[in-house]
């Protein structure tokens, strides 16, 4: 997705997985999940439009993963 600011294209946006185009699954593989990943979840949500998102993380001891939900989510 191109990001647009003052009608100028300064990058774009890439999300790891759509599921059926109706979930958006980001991956990591961090020691720990951080609050920054969970808002960078929210942001691709929010960005395309979708109502459900998978964050996944592999890094840790054992796998972790959080359902996250876009309030803003418009059909």
């Amino acid at each position: 997705m191109v990001i647009y600011y003052m009608n100028k294209n300064i990058g774009e946006r890439r999300v790891d997985f759509f599921v059926e185009d109706k979930i958006c699954v980001e991956l990591k593989a961090m020691i720990n999940l951080e609050p920054v990943h969970f808002a960078q979840t929210r942001n691709y949500l929010e960005a395309f439009n979708m109502e459900v998102g998978l964050l996944i993380n592999f890094g840790s001891i054992s796998l972790q993963f959080k359902r996250l939900s876009n309030t803003k989510y418009n059909p």
